[in-house]
């Protein structure tokens, strides 16, 4: 039923020195190349995304064995914490040697849970200025509007960052939560080499900004990527399946899905855990057939939220 999983895992398990090879590579922007699986950073701060991280050792070793692993790709944003993701992910990996850091602004922290946009250019331009300085580089990777704020013209958002890209501060700009009119209305303004959308197996209500996407290649970065709803329960049907055909856990199917979903999808699940980390990674190696990948979706298909 699952032959492309038969003895392939052992849940957990790392099989090779840096499975994250494994995902395939994508090109954001035409000159920054990737592993496709990489590590998104909003868990490595407290409860709530707010504050320092209960055990900050354990997160600047989070950090570091995703290298180890083949991650490339890390993406963070000015409020997780707010600054402590940003600040954590210096510690643990400057000077950055071949990896991209892909950091966002666009949404203010008040408090725990809180998350207000703000995308007044100036506080952009101020965001962009403190991140530089945080995560210790003259120019940042990929820098994401966190959320298009409608108080203010998308046109002077876009604006500012496109300005601080002609002063060398940022290289690429992406988008996070949007839908395809607004990356339309927002390339006319630039280049916009990514988009950050809630989905996953079981919420795919991105599903026509992945095609369009697809279709133009443009990376899709898949934010909650392993949200499986009661399709990752213990006795689920992923854990089912998982169990009787390979031993892959849930969240393991869940990012193999993403990553044959489309070739421009680019998972960053998170963790604050080097187990939990490896066990992520580890899905790079899982080869879904088609068959496995139309199973999947129709499962997830029925638990969609």
């Amino acid at each position: 039923m699952w032959p492309a999983l038969a003895g392939r895992r052992t849940v957990g398990v790392v099989t090779t020195q840096a499975p994250a090879h494994a995902s395939g590579t994508f090109t954001l922007g035409g000159d920054l190349t990737i592993n496709r699986l990489g590590y998104g950073a909003m868990r490595l701060t407290g409860k709530g995304v707010w504050g320092p991280p209960a055990d900050r050792d354990e997160a600047v070793r989070v950090l570091r064995r995703a290298v180890d692993l083949g991650v490339n790709f890390i993406d963070t944003a000015n409020s997780y914490g707010p600054y402590y993701a940003e600040e954590i992910i210096r510690e643990a990996l400057h000077p950055y040697d071949g990896l991209v850091i892909a950091t966002k602004a666009g949404l203010l922290r008040t408090g725990p849970d809180v998350w207000i946009p703000l995308g007044f250019p100036a506080y952009l331009r101020q965001e962009a200025e403190l991140s530089l300085r945080r995560l210790g580089v003259d120019t940042i990777d990929l820098f994401q509007l966190h959320r298009i704020d409608d108080k203010f013209p998308l046109e002077d958002q876009i604006g500012e960052l496109v300005k601080l890209q002609q002063e060398g501060k940022i290289r690429h700009i992406g988008l996070s939560e949007v839908n395809v009119d607004q990356l339309h209305a927002a390339q006319k303004i630039t280049q916009i080499v990514s988009v950050q959308n809630l989905y996953n197996l079981t919420n795919r209500s991105a599903e026509k900004l992945l095609d369009d996407v697809t279709e133009q290649g443009i990376g899709f970065i898949p934010w909650f990527p392993l949200a499986a709803g009661p399709l990752a329960a213990p006795d689920g049907p992923l854990a089912k399946l998982g169990a009787e055909h390979g031993h892959a856990t849930p969240s393991q199917l869940a990012l193999a899905w993403l990553l044959k979903r489309s070739p421009v999808v680019l998972p960053i699940p998170g963790t604050s855990s080097v187990a939990h980390l490896e066990e992520n990674v580890a899905a790079a190696e899982i080869e879904l057939s088609d068959d496995e990948f139309d199973k999947l979706s129709a499962l997830g298909e029925q638990q969609q939220n």
